[in-house]
């Protein structure tokens, strides 16, 4: 009886933990890695809060501006930042009065959240290209998630941690159908990704099959 409750409270862990994180594996009883998993997986969620609290602290303005938004998703640590507050209408270039947000998102990204890989999200309303000179909203939403990048690289973090990507109008957050919802879907998202798929590729080959994300 003892032995089922201890069971069935790492698996309820296991469960709650692969939730938070985005991943999804399978666990057999027994297996020291599946304990080893989980200790590593506590560790991620726990770097990922305390990185949250700090941006919390440091973007408290930001925050109560509803200029950014922190949130703890299954594919990680979001930071949503307002497109307008980064760039002019129709523009690619970084506004200079978005670089204090950037520097403190890059100090944390250096010295809290070193081991962990960072994808840029460019999103835009639905509002169709006129005169800015794109092709698209694909195009405007990568090119900012790029300058996003570009920035965070000159502040020292390592290239190979970042990627970019635009989703265009495609991944909206609100409706396009009023000006508050459309100044919502005009954002970059900042997001932290968890590094435990990436180490069982490099180290567990085989146990690719058993992770859905």
């Amino acid at each position: 009886m003892r032995y089922f409750k201890i069971f069935t409270l790492v698996s309820f862990s296991l469960l709650v933990i692969t939730y938070l994180s985005g991943c999804a594996l399978v666990v057999q009883k027994g297996r020291r890695s599946d304990l080893e998993k989980i200790k590593q997986l506590e560790q991620e969620l726990a770097e990922l809060r305390s990185a949250k609290t700090l941006l919390e602290e440091r973007l408290s303005k930001e925050i109560r501006d509803k200029e950014v938004k922190l949130k703890m998703e299954e594919r990680g640590l979001v930071i949503t930042v307002l497109a307008e507050v980064l760039f002019d209408s129709g523009k690619a270039e970084l506004r200079q009065e978005s670089f204090p947000i950037l520097d403190k998102v890059a100090k944390i990204l250096k010295e809290e959240l070193r081991n962990h890989n960072v994808g840029i999200e460019g999103h835009t309303d639905n509002q169709p290209i006129k005169y800015s000179g794109w092709k698209s909203n694909w195009e405007l939403s990568t090119h900012r998630a790029l300058s996003v990048l570009h920035y965070l690289e000159e502040k020292g973090i390592n290239p190979s941690r970042l990627s970019a990507i635009g989703y265009g109008e495609y991944r909206p957050v609100a409706s396009n159908d009023t000006p508050e919802g459309r100044q919502l879907n005009r954002r970059v998202e900042i997001v932290v990704l968890p590094r435990l798929v990436k180490k069982l590729e490099v180290e567990e080959p085989e146990a690719r099959e058993e992770i859905l994300k």
